[in-house]
């Protein structure tokens, strides 16, 4: 049976005060959230996302990360984080891959999320 609205609602909305950072990942961050990226100069860091209250089974964030990324790295996946630095992982998702040549920064835009209903 699928979720109704309030009970999607409500999942997104827990999920949402354990995520509250965001991660970069040049591969598929799996169970552990491999891949995440390092090094550079301003240096890579984790960053803060807050969240919007859920509506309508979605989640979107009220802001919009700006992350440092090293060059020759690859945005390919976001990760969800309970702290800044070590903490527990929450999982990921996919992004639009884009090649960073030299050093640069990301803005991580539009961020939301879903539960799926089948």
């Amino acid at each position: 049976m699928p979720f109704s609205i309030l009970g999607r609602n409500a999942m997104l909305d827990a999920f949402g005060t354990l995520a509250v950072f965001v991660s970069l990942h040049d591969g598929v961050p799996g169970e552990n959230g491999a891949n995440e990226f390092s090094g550079g100069n301003p240096a890579y860091a984790r960053k803060a996302i807050t969240w919007n209250p859920a509506a309508v089974g979605s989640k979107g964030a009220s802001n919009q990360p700006v992350f440092d990324v090293p060059a020759g790295k690859t945005v390919a996946h976001v990760g969800f984080w309970t702290a800044v630095e070590g903490g527990v992982w929450k999982g990921s998702s996919p992004l639009v891959n884009e090649v960073f040549a030299g050093q640069g920064t990301y803005t991580l835009l539009g961020m939301n999320l879903g539960v799926v209903n089948e």
